[in-house]
């Protein structure tokens, strides 16, 4: 645990209390401070009080009063698309609003680190894509070669779970932009841009929003050196803002779209090679193509990214490739599940929109895609694209018929994963890939999309010869 440094003697209300909130109340009380919870469901305030928290309503009148700071939970909106009642209170109030991310950083940093060799270093991962099998990777390359390494954030532990940093240990967040938009805190070592694509557009009132809560990972505290993927526009307008020049090697670009050229710092991967290069020479290169945890193009630039976020630590090229074979992969994206008469499975159920289920469509060929669910702000127009690999589509979800209707490809209704998994089994020839990669969110008919992913594997294993 990571106790909460500078509220000693406070008070402190923390409204959400799932994995982060209680995770945040425990932190608090370990520095010092009390901490007032509430969340509006009745079984997670229980939670709290067996552990001896005291649950006030916040949204009462005067609840702030000696108050000094609200921590609110990720998935709390604190001002698009409307502020939270409890959030619009607190404001009314004066009470500062952070998160758990915000009091991580402020706290993170001790005394005894005087004594320690090399003081530990913290590697922030964001983007729309990829930033969690990115973050994996890097916390895999690390522990592979013996750095003591804690993997955290929105992916692994909450960020005050883990345990304090010693000498020359790294601690590796993935950082969505519900947490960095709020945090007060925001001072890695290293940050990461993977990529950026429309999402979460409500919570952020448009683009615009969605990229500046990105932004801040690099602005409000200023990393040692920034990782920028820099294939949308976006990202090659935040690689220019950091840079102080072209010769600036503090920014390492990268890129899966084009070779990088120049004196400053470049990772980037084509026709399936990575290639390092610094200050116009190159310093390192990895074939991709035979790692069998990264397939495609997509991942390809996760791999990019990570390699240049562990070379910046000082590992060598050799040290990271020999790594990168032994990473698995993580669940429900472009997971391999099952291999059978020729036919593989793939389950990408974390491609919940237009863009990561192209990146998926991409890394494989001879396709029978399983695809539908909630639809997403923007439309499918751009998955119609992607249509040359894809033999045919199966479409579930509660509004299949309509999803399948903007596919210029061959679309099946099925409404169930059962009935598309039959169905694609029942038509797969040797030498296919039958895909998850819904293009949608879950939400439609399932709670998230790991249970989503879990009943396609389970599906798809129930029909296979044991």
């Amino acid at each position: 645990m990571i106790p909460v440094k500078g509220f000693s003697g406070q008070i402190l209300a923390v409204l959400g209390l799932g994995r982060s909130g209680l995770a945040t109340a425990r932190a608090l009380r370990a520095g010092g401070a009390e901490a007032i919870c509430w969340d509006d469901n009745p079984a997670a305030r229980e939670t709290a009080e067996a552990e001896g928290f005291a649950c006030t309503d916040l949204r009462r009148g005067g609840a702030f009063d000696g108050v000094a700071s609200l921590i609110v939970s990720p998935g709390i909106p604190h001002l698009y698309p409307v502020p939270n009642p409890v959030v619009a209170a607190a404001l009314e109030a004066g009470v500062p609003v952070d998160n758990d991310i915000g009091l991580f950083f402020r706290s993170f940093a001790g005394p005894e680190w005087n004594n320690f060799d090399t003081p530990p270093r913290v590697i922030a991962v964001t983007g729309s894509n990829g930033k969690s099998t990115t973050a994996a990777l890097i916390h895999h390359i690390l522990s592979e070669a013996g750095r003591a390494a804690q993997l955290a954030g929105n992916i692994g532990r909450g960020v005050l779970d883990i345990d304090p940093g010693g000498d020359g240990s790294v601690v590796v967040l993935e950082l969505s932009s519900y947490q960095t938009e709020l945090a007060r805190a925001l001072t890695p070592d290293i940050a990461v841009f993977t990529n950026l694509s429309p999402d979460h557009l409500d919570r952020h009132g448009g683009m615009g929003g969605y990229f500046s809560a990105k932004r801040r990972l690099f602005a409000e505290g200023g990393p040692d050196r920034a990782v920028i993927g820099v294939d949308e526009t976006e990202g090659a307008f935040l690689a220019g803002q950091l840079a102080e020049g072209s010769a600036d090697d503090r920014v390492i670009r990268i890129s899966v779209a084009r070779k990088l050229t120049g004196p400053g710092w470049q990772v980037f991967a084509r026709k399936g090679f990575l290639s390092e290069y610094r200050k116009g020479r190159q310093a390192g290169a990895i074939d991709l193509r035979n790692i069998r945890g990264l397939p495609g193009a997509h991942n390809h630039q996760n791999a990019c990214a990570a390699y240049a976020a562990c070379r910046a630590l000082g590992l060598a090229p050799r040290v990271i490739e020999q790594a990168m074979h032994s990473f698995p992969g993580l669940p429900h994206r472009s997971q391999i599940i099952a291999e059978a008469d020729g036919v593989t499975y793939v389950n990408d159920s974390k491609a919940t929109n237009v863009d990561s289920a192209l990146k998926a469509l991409s890394a494989f060929k001879n396709i029978r895609w399983i695809c539908g669910g909630l639809e997403k702000e923007g439309g499918l127009a751009a998955l119609n694209g992607a249509g040359d690999q894809v033999i045919k589509a199966y479409v579930i979800g509660r509004e299949a018929a309509n999803f399948a209707m903007q596919l210029e490809t061959e679309a099946q209704v099925c409404t169930t994963m059962a009935a598309a998994v039959e169905q694609a089994m029942a038509d797969a020839q040797p030498g296919e890939t039958i895909l998850l990669a819904p293009a949608a969110a879950s939400f439609d008919q399932y709670d998230n999309f790991e249970q989503r992913g879990e009943d396609f594997a389970a599906q798809v294993r129930q029909r296979l010869p044991v």
